[in-house]
């Protein structure tokens, strides 16, 4: 790990914590830079709307994020119970993120919901890139025109959605991030919420090899697909681009010499 974009969610914090917004904030900054200069991972953040509250709330949540700005905080998002909240519910807020400058990203697709919650998230909230997004496989079209606009979606190999829904014989086979890239799609294997998907990066990306069958060729494209998809800038950004690709071709070296062995 050496750099990661997390959400957290304020409202939830707030009001279940009683916790103001600035006051979270400053905590966790400070465990940002500890983790930074101990372990030498960048971390940022992503304010998450909770989309089980009101689109009032969400719209306040972003004010507290415009009023509070820092470095540390580069966009927002969106996650929870997505079946009966659709991304529509949350268009003001949205809109006042970008005209403030923030990034922007939604968990949609996530619970077997349309792909139409995908487009909406595309098309109506503007996002940056997608987070799950798997029944996008089912609008062949619609997932085309993602392609080529290059958005990337952040996947989890162990959502719980497929996990409960799938045949364990066929999970694997059946999952939509198995097709996805065969689609055209940019995908990078993230964990979402550790805990409640049971999996660690390295977990992650361990299974899109051993259960969805993708190669070293794969994984460095989904690497790729990770440095464009983050909300760096784009100094940064070529130069992470030639150190990963350096430090992953180096491994691949060894790991595929004769002399290597597993």
């Amino acid at each position: 790990m050496r750099y990661a974009e997390f959400f957290w969610n304020p409202t939830g914090t707030a009001r279940e914590g009683r916790l103001p917004y600035a006051q979270a904030l400053q905590g966790i900054r400070r465990a940002i830079a500890d983790a930074q200069h101990d372990h030498g991972i960048v971390g940022r953040l992503v304010a998450a709307i909770d989309r089980e509250a009101s689109p009032r709330d969400a719209s306040e949540m972003v004010r507290w994020v415009i009023e509070a700005r820092c470095d540390e905080v580069l966009g927002i998002g969106i996650d929870y119970r997505e079946n009966d909240r659709p991304p529509e519910l949350f268009v003001d807020a949205y809109r006042a993120a970008r005209r403030a400058g923030l990034r922007t990203t939604a968990h949609a697709g996530e619970f077997g919901t349309p792909w139409t919650h995908v487009q909406t998230a595309v098309d109506l909230l503007q996002v940056d890139r997608i987070d799950h997004g798997y029944t996008v496989v089912d609008a062949p079209d619609f997932a085309a025109r993602c392609a080529e606009r290059g958005i990337v979606f952040t996947v989890v190999p162990t959502n719980s959605y497929y996990l409960r829904t799938l045949p364990p014989e066929r999970w694997a086979l059946d999952h939509p991030i198995r097709r996805m890239p065969g689609l055209g799609l940019r995908v990078h294997p993230n964990t979402d919420d550790p805990t409640l998907h049971h999996v660690t990066p390295t977990q992650a990306w361990g299974m899109m090899v051993r259960d969805f069958g993708f190669g070293l060729d794969d994984l460095r494209a989904f690497m790729l697909n990770g440095l464009d998809g983050a909300w760096i800038d784009d100094g940064t950004r070529r130069a992470w681009r030639a150190g990963f690709l350096q430090d992953f071709d180096a491994l691949r070296r060894e790991l595929e010499s004769p002399s290597s062995s597993v």
